[in-house]
């Protein structure tokens, strides 16, 4: 298993530097990470930093809230792709979710997968907000939108990933819905525990110290 290939390696303080951004591209061309995720401001730099690689430039879109209206965050998908990024990760709105407005949710969605032209679309429902059964909703949500990743958090709120949130995703997905893990996922044991319970991708700032520590561990 080629954990590197797992991780989206992330910046996305908003005192990130020039220099931060450098340095996690550089960090991600010298460990062979899946992606970077940096905010909209910065993918054009990620992406001139990254060509001829075949690493993916990963940004946020509705990011951290989720509560800007449809247009406003089809408009900032659209950008992003035009700007350079390959991966969109939204935030969905989850008021509309806790209203049970399930029509708004899923139309959002689907506006914005078909705004970015094939790219990957991964859906941040931010867990630690929801109850089981809005979980297990937005899943169902996810299955029916054709979205390439469900993604657990943005890391802003509450706390992060939770195993059991994970497990309780990975039990009521399709079979080509993905799960991002993200937010908290600061070592190798907790991202082993999230690729155990379902997934497939983790999002992640400590990415260069958890594949350290894999290589450590290898040499024991």
């Amino acid at each position: 298993m080629e954990l590197n290939k797992y991780i989206d390696h992330t910046n996305l303080k908003n005192t990130a530097t020039l220099k931060d951004i450098e340095k996690l591209c550089n960090e991600a061309i010298e460990y062979g990470f899946h992606s970077v995720c940096v905010y909209p401001y910065y993918v054009s730099l990620a992406k001139s930093l990254l060509k001829n690689t075949n690493i993916e430039v990963c940004t946020v879109v509705g990011f951290p809230s989720g509560m800007s209206t449809t247009d406003v965050k089809v408009y900032e998908a659209i950008n992003a792709v035009e700007l350079g990024a390959t991966e969109i990760d939204m935030v969905i709105n989850i008021s509309a979710l806790k209203n049970k407005d399930y029509d708004y949710v899923k139309n959002e969605i689907e506006e914005i997968r078909d705004a970015i032209d094939g790219k990957v679309l991964k859906v941040i429902i931010e867990t630690c907000l929801l109850t089981k059964e809005e979980i297990i909703k937005m899943t169902e949500i996810c299955n029916e939108t054709f979205v390439n990743f469900i993604k657990t958090s943005t890391g802003f709120s509450d706390y992060g990933a939770r195993v059991e949130d994970v497990e309780l995703i990975n039990s009521n997905k399709n079979d080509l819905l993905e799960i991002k893990a993200s937010g908290g996922i600061k070592d190798l044991i907790s991202m082993e525990k999230m690729i155990k319970a379902g997934a497939s991708r983790i999002g992640t700032s400590s990415g260069v110290e958890i594949i350290k520590s894999l290589k450590i561990e290898d040499n024991e």
